[in-house]
């Protein structure tokens, strides 16, 4: 008969306690089961494992046994732990790949109590572009993604929300003393910095607009210090800018057909892990009782 986990666990819990009536107690169950067990490791092993019947004392080779049972007991009820750990989603880790508005203008509030009610998870949030979040996501590199995401081959897709374009300025800017909506021959009389963004727009005025451009920064950070220090203006959605306004507006266009759709990407539910699946279901349980919102 192979040693199984349930003779190491009695036969150290007599050990320990000195008796098999009082193993019994502590294990919850009868002296008998508990000294049948016993007498099976001894069978297994044979020798014996305690020099008198009251179990007091362990005979040579039962101290080295005991040893290595109660390492091997103790990693065991770590790894059970672990398991229904993860089941509840109260351990494990959370991979998310999301692009920088989102990061900053959406998240915080669903990570805030996301680790509120699940401490113990490690998650790993990486800001990046939509094209990268697509290929970290196709190659399982994350578990998450939201952004501007096409259909990915074996992955779910959510709209989250929809936001317009506009023109970012500066406040001092001539153009943000402009009191009715900017077109895109308004933005075409001045210095366009582009971004990854901007390939969004299909409206065929903005083409010989984008066309003129001579800066292409993809970076937010890069690009928005740029437009603080004058430097020109750019088209954002409404939210990329969010919390970012200090020395810069966000102006509305005319052309109301310019917008963004972000979406949350993951694989099916059924086979995501229990903490990414609770991540899910904070986010839609925050959309449905109004907790996020998107001024959009």
């Amino acid at each position: 008969m192979a040693i199984k986990i349930e003779m190491l666990r009695c036969f150290t819990m007599v050990a320990q306690h000195g008796s098999l009536s009082k193993a019994a107690d502590a294990l919850g169950r009868t002296p008998s089961a508990v000294s049948m067990m016993l007498k099976q490791l001894e069978d297994h092993v044979g020798s014996a494992l305690f020099e008198t019947a009251r179990k007091s004392r362990l005979t040579p080779i039962g101290a080295l046994i005991y040893a290595e049972a109660r390492r091997e007991v103790a990693h065991f009820e770590n790894t059970v732990s672990v398991i229904e750990g993860l089941s509840r989603s109260e351990l494990g880790y959370l991979r998310l790949a999301v692009t920088p508005s989102v990061a900053s203008a959406i998240l915080p509030p669903v990570i805030y109590a996301f680790m509120q009610k699940y401490p113990n998870i490690q998650l790993d949030l990486r800001d990046m572009d939509s094209v990268s979040i697509a290929h970290e996501m196709a190659r399982e590199r994350a578990d998450i993604g939201i952004g501007t995401l096409s259909q990915i081959d074996g992955m779910q897709r959510t709209k989250l929300f929809s936001d317009a374009f506009g023109v970012v300025c500066r406040k001092d800017h001539p153009l943000a003393d402009r009191s009715d909506q900017l077109t895109w021959h308004d933005v075409g009389n001045h210095v366009l910095i582009a971004n990854g963004l901007c390939k969004l727009i299909t409206d065929p005025d903005f083409a010989p607009v984008l066309e003129k451009s001579r800066l292409m920064v993809p970076n937010s950070a890069s690009l928005l210090g740029l437009v603080r220090q004058g430097v020109g203006i750019t088209v954002l959605p409404r939210l990329a800018i969010t919390g970012l306004q200090d020395g810069i507006v966000f102006l509305p266009l005319a052309d109301m057909t310019a917008r963004r759709t972000v979406h949350v990407v993951s694989r099916p539910m059924n086979v995501l892990m229990p903490a990414a699946q609770e991540f899910l279901k904070l986010i839609n349980d925050m959309v449905r009782d109004g907790s996020l919102a998107f001024d959009t």
